[in-house]
């Protein structure tokens, strides 16, 4: 691919600056940045590479002085990283998949597919499936039957969409992604000792030998529009009622989410990231890496948790948390300087003890 920096520039909305006829080929970093490559220079901290690399063209933060950095051509943009999304889709070389149907794949005659669909090597479309217009469909995944997928979808190799799942259209999927596995649901005939620790807080936990047995899980999950799963995810099917995530959400890799979730829109989920069952996640609500959400819990709009927070309760709108339990984040932090400043304490009180031994009265 071959552009012209004023053809960058009006994708992303922005002026080009100096030499706009010049040819560049891909972006790189400054101190990396060939001759016929656009260099992200997103900050004075990376416009600092430049001088290490030939790049003849930029791309910089509004105010720059591309001249000075002895620059051809420049393009300004407002906000660096978000101008990202343009320059990287605009030079994204995809991954090969051309329409059309592989010669090793297995499509069920009763599978409906729309137009101009890929589907690659080994991939099994089962009966009733439904794929719409523009997808791409890598080697070796899996659809099940009656599941619908929207328009522009892009599933990466060894995805499984297990069966009569609901996606809505621009759906991302990375490789090793499982969506609409059973959950894990299972009961004892009589009150488990699980049940019982758990009503007592931990006082009162007996013995018990009980086998579990299944809760079939005959619900299903439903997932809207312009939602992305992360490689090696899981999400769980409901047990009656669907596990629902909803339209814009990001879910990274690695992360589980388990049966009758709810997700709002426009929510990120980071990696390992572990939903419990039955909890319901607001909109534009943002869970950091190795977040843990224990089961049957409500978490607001605009939430956001630390890495490696553990929520064990309902956490209202517009709170950041933070620590083991959860807590504020403000107050998560004050506990722990406290917790730092300890050992300095004791040594302060052991000097104190001392200091008052010493002053009393001696026999």
């Amino acid at each position: 691919m071959e552009y012209s920096i004023q053809d960058i520039a009006e994708a992303l909305g922005a002026q080009a600056l100096g030499a706009s006829d010049l040819l560049v080929e891909a972006i790189a970093e400054p101190a990396e940045a060939g001759e016929r490559d656009l260099a992200l220079a997103l900050s004075p901290k990376f416009a600092e590479g430049l001088a290490k690399g030939d790049a003849k063209a930029a791309v910089l933060w509004e105010g720059a002085d591309w001249e000075a950095m002895g620059l051809e051509a420049a393009i300004t943009v407002p906000r660096a990283r978000f101008a990202m999304v343009a320059l990287t889709r605009q030079f994204d070389l995809g991954h090969g998949l051309a329409p059309g149907i592989h010669s090793s794949a297995i499509v069920d005659p009763k599978a409906e597919l729309g137009e101009n669909v890929s589907i690659g090597p080994m991939t099994v479309i089962e009966a009733g499936a439904r794929i719409g217009d523009n997808c791409q469909i890598g080697a070796q995944c899996y659809v099940g039957i009656d599941v619908a997928l929207g328009a522009d979808a892009v599933l990466r190799d060894n995805v499984s969409l297990l069966a009569r799942i609901s996606i809505g259209d621009r759906f991302w999927c990375q490789s090793g992604a499982r969506i609409g596995g059973d959950g894990f649901s299972f009961v004892t005939p009589e009150k488990s000792h699980v049940e019982t620790a758990r009503e007592s807080l931990g006082q009162e936990v007996g013995a018990d030998s009980q086998s579990w047995a299944r809760i079939h899980s005959i619900g299903s999950v439903t997932i809207g529009d312009d939602v992305e799963v992360g490689a090696n995810t899981t999400i769980d099917r409901g047990t009656i009622r669907d596990t629902k995530i909803g339209n814009g959400t990001k879910i990274d890799n690695l992360v589980q989410i388990g049966h009758n979730v709810i997700i709002g829109d426009n929510t990120l989920l980071c990696g390992q990231v572990g939903v419990a069952g039955s909890t319901q996640i607001g909109n534009n609500t943002v869970l950091g890496g190795q977040t843990g959400v224990g089961d049957n819990l409500k978490i607001g709009d605009n939430v956001i948790t630390g890495a490696g927070t553990m929520v064990l309760s309902n956490v209202p709108s517009g709170r950041a948390m933070l620590g083991y339990p959860a807590m504020k984040m403000e107050t998560h932090i004050e506990a722990y300087k406290g917790l730092r400043r300890l050992p300095r304490l004791a040594k302060e009180i052991e000097a104190l003890k001392k200091a008052v031994l010493n002053l009393a009265p001696k026999d």
